[in-house]
């Protein structure tokens, strides 16, 4: 190993993080009440400290310094001296190791000590006591490296949001199942580039994948001593680090090749990144890198008793996001993804803390006005997930014009009316418009709201018709985890059934709700593996599963059920790329007459007169016709039924006036069969089942 030399010389207050100019490196870090700042610089394995430097410099808060001489590869990690004084909220403790926020790749084994922690953790006084044992040992270090790619001529895809399906997956759980991947590469950013997984997207018709965060991350110690992982990984450790499951070689490039082999392919990735909180949970968690470098500043405190995080996430703790240099971290981490490795967008967990100033959420908080006018950010797609537990926290449609959101009225009201309840006819309606009432405004459109029936937080689509309850023993916690109400059926049998007729049934659901979700205005989303019926056994909160229960099991898509119910995903998919009046990026609202009655858009009964007043009171009144039009040449109308039929009974619909010849696109009940003529202006619904009609016709012209 060389030789250090005997100090730092003072270096730059920027860029934050560590950089290396091919002579040495420059070492910043924010921290605005440090009293000083110690670099640890160790051995290649992160086992041994060979050398410790004070930061030589503060300019405006920065702490910083120049090792010359030093490269790529090098393992550091910082200590910072201050007051511990838990009252004024300030945690400084010299004994704990810390982690740069800036860092891009870790040395070392996490291992869970109560050294870790800033105070004696089972001292009566609780974190108003110190703890001084060193945490070196059990602590990840930090490792300087470079973003050298070349990305030849990749492009961002670029998809419209009109246009856009997207895909939820997990990196992990998506391959680990896999029988064509190699066992060591399962799992991994280079299974989820393979070409099988890639084809298998393109044939469903997917133009975007949403991975769940793969930002490095801390597993719980309550999990850990349960024998149980963070799988989801909404405990963010590192904001600038790949979680290191998802590297089957180490390397960060691996993730850069799956982007560009996605984007040869049109498929735009999208992160889910966790900027509300991080993995050192409350007042009583670790201290691992915010924490000991500025508790005060990181993190939002309890006013009048700064002791206490404010816990507006639920995890412990909230990132202060009104602090500048807090918002700086979190800006200059999303560029970097932009930038280092060609992300196509984000999906902010808890998006409402991220909005949060002094008085609550904010259309103005300083977090959304810096994303619209970042030349490099409010190019990408955002979206928001519209709520956090904190007061004043479901902001559904609340979000300023760039931001979709993940629409769970939308879910819900799908669920539901798809059960059979009563009075969900109104609520579906204003869902299948785009949820104009919600988004139609400051010139925002119909993909603000992202349309979705499952995701990854709650039952799977196969789960959501099989369990009318929740099923999460596994998870150790008493089957107290997760949501209470699923708004699910189990039409029968709760979860497995040999049932020939209760499975038609559980089909014939799974069917039309997925229809509602791609024929509805809006952004589609897929929960990965429903398109082959993949189950967690009733388990709706998974999140601690990193097993079977969560993987994605591909030779259930091998079957025949799960390839018919991939085949009809991939049929719903192209039929709504095929048809512009399915994706119409403009809200519609019954005021323009394309021809004499005929308006852009309508609602019917199943009689085939529009619905009254006093019918859309009617809590029984469950069938529904939705009518689309559209002027799709200069003189011709695109004309499209949406019937939906959620009652247990089969039910004939009279299609509204004009009678027209034409086509049924599709038949949630018969998935198999291909366009069928119209006959007589009527239609069959089968029970629990969804019809797509389209009309075409030359408006007469003057």
């Amino acid at each position: 190993m060389a030789a250090f030399p005997a100090k730092l010389e003072p270096g730059a207050p920027n860029p934050l993080g560590a950089t290396w100019d091919g002579l040495g490196i420059n070492f910043a870090v924010f921290s605005a009440h440090a009293e000083r700042i110690e670099l640890c610089v160790f051995d290649p394995a992160g086992r041994r400290e060979v050398a410790r430097y004070w930061m030589p410099e503060c300019t405006d808060e920065v702490w910083h310094g120049y090792l010359p001489g030093a490269r790529i590869g090098l393992v550091y990690g910082y200590r910072a001296y201050g007051p511990y004084n838990p009252q004024d909220g300030h945690r400084f403790n010299q004994n704990k190791l810390l982690l740069d926020p800036y860092a891009k790749q870790y040395a070392g084994t996490f291992r869970w000590s109560d050294a870790l922690f800033g105070y004696r953790i089972h001292s009566p006084r609780a974190d108003l006591s110190y703890d001084r044992r060193d945490s070196a040992q059990v602590m990840l270090k930090a490792v300087v490296c470079d973003d050298v790619f070349d990305w030849g001529n990749d492009r961002h895809p670029n998809v419209p949001w009109s246009d856009t399906i997207i895909y939820e997956a997990h990196v992990r759980g998506m391959t680990m199942l896999r029988n064509d991947i190699r066992p060591d590469g399962r799992g991994t950013f280079a299974a989820l580039s393979s070409p099988n997984v890639i084809r298998h997207l393109q044939k469903l018709g997917i133009t975007a994948i949403e991975l769940m965060p793969i930002h490095a991350c801390v597993h719980d110690r309550a999990l850990v001593d349960r024998g149980l992982k963070n799988y989801w990984g909404y405990n963010t450790l590192g904001f600038f680090a790949i979680e290191p499951r998802y590297l089957s070689d180490g390397l960060r490039n691996e993730m850069r090749i799956a982007v560009r082999r996605l984007h040869a392919a049109g498929i735009e990735v999208i992160l889910d990144v966790v900027y509300n909180h991080t993995g050192e949970g409350s007042e009583l968690g670790p201290t691992l890198s915010f924490r000991g470098l500025d508790n005060a500043s990181y993190y939002r405190l309890v006013p009048d008793n700064k002791r206490h995080c404010i816990n507006d996430t639920g995890t412990g703790n909230t990132v202060n996001l009104s602090h500048p240099r807090v918002l700086q971290m979190v800006m200059d981490s999303l560029r970097y993804w932009v930038t280092s490795f060609h992300i196509d967008g984000f999906r902010f967990d808890l998006g409402v803390t991220l909005g949060r100033e002094a008085l609550g959420f904010d259309q103005g908080a300083a977090f959304f006005d810096a994303m619209r006018q970042d030349p490099v950010l409010n190019q990408v797609k955002l979206i928001s997930e519209p709520w956090d537990i904190g007061p004043g926290g479901y902001q559904l449609g609340n979000h300023p014009p760039g931001f979709a959101e993940w629409n769970d009225r939308f879910r819900d009201s799908t669920r539901r009316f798809w059960r059979g309840d009563a009075g969900q006819r109104p609520e579906l309606a204003a869902r299948l418009a785009g949820s104009s009432d919600l988004f139609d405004k400051r010139a925002r459109r119909p993909w603000a709201s992202v349309n979705f029936v499952t995701c990854h937080d709650g039952f799977t689509l196969a789960d959501v018709v099989s369990f009318a309850h929740r099923h999460n023993e596994a998870n150790g916690e008493d089957n107290k985890d997760g949501a209470a109400e699923n708004y699910s059926a189990n039409y029968g049998v709760e979860g497995v059934t040999s049932d020939a007729s209760i499975l038609e049934t559980r089909a014939c659901i799974q069917r039309a709700m997925m229809a509602t979700v791609l024929f509805a205005q809006g952004a589609p989303m897929i929960l990965g593996g429903d398109e082959f019926g993949r189950s967690q056994q009733g388990n709706n909160n998974a999140y601690c599963q990193d097993n079977p229960l969560s993987w994605w099991d591909w030779a259930q898509a091998e079957t025949e059920p799960g390839r018919q119910l991939t085949d009809f995903f991939g049929k719903l998919i192209a039929i709504r790329r095929q048809n512009p009046a399915l994706r119409w990026p403009h809200f519609l609202h019954g005021k323009i007459e394309l021809a004499p009655g005929i308006r852009d858009i309508a609602w019917f009964g199943s009689d085939g007169a529009e619905i009254s007043d006093q019918s859309w009171k009617d809590p029984n009144r469950r069938p529904l016709c939705l009518r689309r039009a559209l002027i799709e040449e200069q003189s011709a109308i695109s004309l499209f039924n949406f019937l939906l039929n959620p009652t247990a009974e089969d039910q004939y619909f009279n299609l509204p006036e004009p009678a027209l010849p034409g086509f049924i696109l599709i038949d949630t009940a018969r998935p198999d069969v291909g366009e069928i003529p119209l006959a007589d202006n009527k239609v069959a619904l089968r029970a629990h089942s969804a019809v797509l009609t389209c009309s075409k016709f030359e408006r007469l012209t003057q």
